[in-house]
């Protein structure tokens, strides 16, 4: 359903700000919003991937499981190697 809502532009500006800091558009912005104030659960939402954004090199999954091995085994070692 469409429909016309007159907000300030401050309000306005905060929003289109928070929905592009978020990677939405403002009809999801105000669809969330609105969902929530009335306590209806949302229908699924689209997301899109990748979930977090990096600038960085791209890891491989053998990188990335080394990393998580090396935190894993500082996590221990500050345990006092109980792990």
């Amino acid at each position: 359903m469409r429909t016309t809502v007159d907000l300030p532009d401050e309000l306005m500006r905060a929003a289109k700000a928070r929905a592009a800091t978020r990677g939405e558009s403002l009809k999801e912005l105000f669809e969330r919003a609105v969902s929530t104030e009335i306590g209806r659960p949302q229908q699924g939402r689209r997301v899109s991937f990748p979930l977090v954004k990096s600038t960085g090199p791209r890891k491989t999954q053998d990188e990335i499981d080394a990393i998580l091995a090396a935190e894993e085994e500082a996590d221990d070692m500050r345990r006092g190697g109980l792990g």
